[in-house]
C-alpha cells in the first residue's frame, strides 16, 4: 500500500477522473460565472464588456436591497432556530429518554428525507384561507379568534414566519443527531463530576455541556448558515418568491436575473456577492470559535 501511495502515476490514476470532474463541473461554472460579472447581456443578444458596472447596479437596486435584507434575516432566524432546537433535542434524547429515543429520533429525523415540495404543500394546506380554512385558521375560529383568521401565505409579513418555521421544523431533526452524536461523545464521568459540584439543569448545560460541544456547534452553524444563505427550493415552493418579492431572498433573484430576463451578468454579480456573503460569515464564526477556544 505504501509503495502504491509513492507512485505518483498510481496517485494520478486513482485521484484524476474525480479531480477532472470536479474541475469542470464545479470550478470552471465558477469560474466563468466571475466572468460574467463584467459583461452585460446573454448569449442571444450578444455580451456587452461593461467592468464594474453590474456591481454599481447592486447596491442601486432596491429589489436586490430587499433580498439581501430579507437573505440575511431569514438564515439568521432559521439558523439559530435549527441549532437550539436541535440542541433541545439531543439534550432530551441523550438525558431523558435514553435508550427510549431510537423511535422519536427516528421521527424527528422524517422530515429530512421528505421532498421540499411535499413539505411545502403541507404547510400550504395548514395555512390556507380558500377554498377553506386550513388547520390554522381553523383552529383559531373555533377558539373564537376570528380576528386572527387571515392569508398567512398572502402577505409578507405572515409568509416570511411560515416560511421560517417551516424549515426550523424541516431540519431540526439532522441538526439533533449531530448533536446527540457529539453528546454521547462527552465522557461521563465529566458530567458525574460537574454534577457533585452542585451543577444541575441549566448551569450544567450552560458552564459543561455547550463547552464541550463547541465544535460540533461550530461546524453545525456554518453548515446551516450556509444552507439557509443559499435557500432556493424552499421558497420557491412554497411562496413562489411572493407575494411581490417580499420573500423573494438573493437565489431567486439571480435565477431570475439570469434566466428570465437574460441578464447573465447581472445575474452572476448576485451570485458572487453572494459567495462572498457566506465566506464571511463563515470566517467570522471561525475566528470567533478560535478566540473562545484560546
Amino acid at each position: 500500500m505504501e509503495k502504491v501511495l509513492r507512485d505518483r502515476k498510481a496517485i494520478l490514476i486513482f485521484v484524476g477522473p474525480a479531480l477532472l470532474l470536479y474541475v469542470l463541473v464545479l470550478l470552471v461554472p465558477i469560474g466563468w460565472s466571475v466572468v460574467y460579472t463584467f459583461y452585460d447581456g446573454s448569449p442571444i443578444t450578444g455580451f456587452r464588456y461593461v467592468g464594474m458596472a453590474n456591481f454599481a447596479r447592486l447596491f442601486r437596486d432596491q429589489t436586490f436591497l430587499r433580498s439581501f435584507w430579507f437573505t440575511t434575516r431569514y438564515a439568521l432566524l432559521v439558523s439559530g432556530g435549527q441549532i437550539v432546537m436541535g440542541l433541545l433535542l439531543a439534550l432530551l434524547y441523550h438525558f431523558y429518554l435514553k435508550r427510549a429515543s431510537s423511535i422519536v429520533r427516528t421521527l424527528v429525523f422524517f422530515p429530512v428525507v421528505l421532498p421540499t415540495v411535499a413539505v411545502a404543500q403541507m404547510f400550504q394546506k395548514f395555512f390556507e384561507i380558500t377554498p377553506q380554512y386550513g388547520l390554522v385558521n381553523a383552529i383559531l375560529a373555533v377558539l373564537r379568534l376570528e380576528q386572527l383568521v387571515q392569508p398567512w401565505l398572502g402577505q409578507g409579513s405572515t409568509a416570511f414566519w411560515v416560511l421560517v418555521i417551516m424549515d426550523i421544523w424541516k431540519a431540526m431533526g439532522f441538526y439533533a443527531v449531530l448533536l446527540y452524536a457529539g453528546l454521547i461523545e462527552i465522557p461521563e464521568e465529566l458530567i458525574e463530576a460537574a454534577r457533585l459540584d452542585g451543577a444541575s439543569g441549566w448551569s450544567l448545560v450552560r458552564f459543561m455541556i455547550v463547552p464541550l460541544l463547541t465544535p460540533v456547534l461550530v461546524s453545525s452553524l456554518i453548515f446551516s448558515l450556509n444552507g439557509t444563505l443559499k435557500v432556493f427550493d424552499s421558497v420557491v415552493a412554497l411562496t413562489g418568491g411572493g407575494p411581490g418579492t417580499t420573500t423573494t431572498p438573493l437565489t431567486l433573484y439571480m435565477y431570475k436575473a439570469a434566466f428570465t430576463y437574460n441578464e447573465y451578468g447581472y445575474g452572476s454579480a448576485v451570485a458572487v456577492l453572494l459567495t462572498l456573503y457566506s465566506l464571511l460569515f463563515t470566517l467570522l464564526i471561525y475566528r470567533r470559535a478560535r478566540q473562545n477556544v484560546a
